[in-house]
């Protein structure tokens, strides 16, 4: 699923980090963005926009790697967050950054993009983790015991996700559009359910990742794998 911005940018001061995580759960409330999967994208467009998501957005898209997006837990769990009240950073591990480049699959390149884009991220204070989606293929089989397929691209990494719920990235344009991809909806996000992804037999996975997010987010319904 698609989704693009399709309203201009509303973003007009430079808070600091700090400044933005103790403003969102006043500021942004899904009541006020009407019903549907329309509706939820324009809450996740404003908590990435009230929260230093936007920031971390900002610093991936000025480094210009190929097919990067922000990923996964950041965006789900910062809305929980905005759901339930919490203090936007609650229960973030790490912020995933990823993007596809076949130009150059070895570690050495990828850890030169870790090194780089972990030194511009610095002034944000966030932990991220950056990882090559064109290389993944090449570590996760040793890692976690599966076969994993060679991906084409930045979002057919969604498509394998332990969970469904986890399938959503987002990026910012030139023009500070912001771009949404959930290949299985927002809904469950939404409705706080954590829905089993068996295209692959991860299982371990899954259930480490809920035990995990069930002491943050008790509020969390997991649908047994």
């Amino acid at each position: 699923m698609s989704l693009s911005d399709p309203m201009p940018s509303t973003h007009t001061g430079s808070p600091t980090p700090k400044e933005k995580t103790r403003s969102l759960p006043s500021r942004v409330s899904p009541v006020h963005h009407g019903a549907g999967e329309q509706g939820r994208v324009y809450f996740i467009e404003e908590v990435i926009r009230s929260t230093v998501l936007y920031d971390l957005l900002v610093v991936l898209r000025d480094a210009q790697l190929p097919d990067a997006w922000l990923a996964s837990g950041a965006i789900y769990q910062t809305i929980w967050n905005a759901l339930t009240g919490k203090d936007p950073d609650h229960g973030i591990k790490d912020y995933d950054l990823i993007y596809h480049d076949e130009a150059d699959t070895s570690y050495e390149a990828e850890d030169r993009v870790i090194t780089q884009l972990t030194k511009a991220c610095e002034p944000l204070g966030l932990p991220v983790e950056i990882r090559n989606q064109a290389r993944v293929h090449l570590w996760f089989p040793k890692h976690f015991g599966i076969d994993y397929p060679k991906l084409g691209c930045s979002l057919e990494s969604l498509l394998y996700y332990a969970s469904t719920t986890h399938s959503v990235a987002a990026r910012l344009h030139d023009d500070d559009r912001l771009q949404i991809e959930a290949p299985f909806g927002l809904e469950p996000i939404f409705q706080m359910q954590m829905l089993p992804n068996k295209v692959l037999p991860n299982k371990e996975t899954f259930t480490r990742k809920a035990n995990r997010l069930v002491k943050n987010w008790p509020e969390l319904t997991v649908v047994p794998w």
